[in-house]
C-alpha cells in the first residue's frame, strides 16, 4: 500500500502501543484512528479522560499530515486547539482527521473524535510542522 510508511512510522512511538491506538484508514491527507476505552483511561465520570481524547486527536492530525510527506523525518504539533463537546463512552473512540492546507514544512489540519454511535465528542484544529531530512542524510 502506498501509505504504509505512515503505519510503519507509528510503530516507533511506544505511547501509541500503550494507548492501543490503531490506524483504521489512511488516505491522501486523511486518517482515521481509534482506541479502546478501557477502565484505566477513564475519568471519575467513567468516560474517556480528556488527555486520552487529545492524544488520539493529536496522533490522527499528525498522521493525516504525514501521509502527504513520505520523505519527512516526522511531523510535530506546533499548535493544538480542542473543543470538548460530549462524553466519550462505549467500547471505542474514533478520530477522523484531514489536512486543510498543506505546505512544504507546515500543514493545517482538523479532526473530530466520535463515539461508536457517531455522537461528537471533540473537535480539534492544529498546525503541524513537517520535519524534513537534513540535506546530507540518507
Amino acid at each position: 500500500m502506498k501509505l504504509e510508511f505512515a503505519r510503519e512510522y507509528q510503530k516507533k512511538i511506544p505511547y501509541l502501543q500503550h494507548l492501543k491506538i490503531q490506524t483504521d484508514e489512511l488516505g491522501e491527507g486523511t486518517a482515521r484512528l481509534s482506541l479502546p476505552i478501557e477502565p484505566q483511561l477513564t475519568n471519575s465520570l467513567g468516560t474517556a479522560h480528556g488527555g486520552v481524547i487529545m492524544s488520539l486527536l493529536d496522533v490522527a492530525l499528525c498522521t493525516a499530515a504525514r501521509t502527504l510527506h513520505p520523505d519527512s523525518v516526522g511531523v510535530i504539533t506546533i499548535d493544538l486547539s480542542v473543543s470538548f463537546i460530549g462524553g466519550a463512552g462505549g467500547a471505542r473512540l474514533a478520530a477522523e482527521a484531514r489536512v486543510l492546507k498543506d505546505g512544504r514544512s507546515m500543514s493545517f489540519v482538523e479532526a473530530e473524535a466520535k463515539n461508536e454511535d457517531g455522537s461528537l465528542v471533540a473537535k480539534a484544529i492544529a498546525t503541524v510542522r513537517v520535519r524534513l531530512r537534513d540535506k546530507g542524510a540518507p
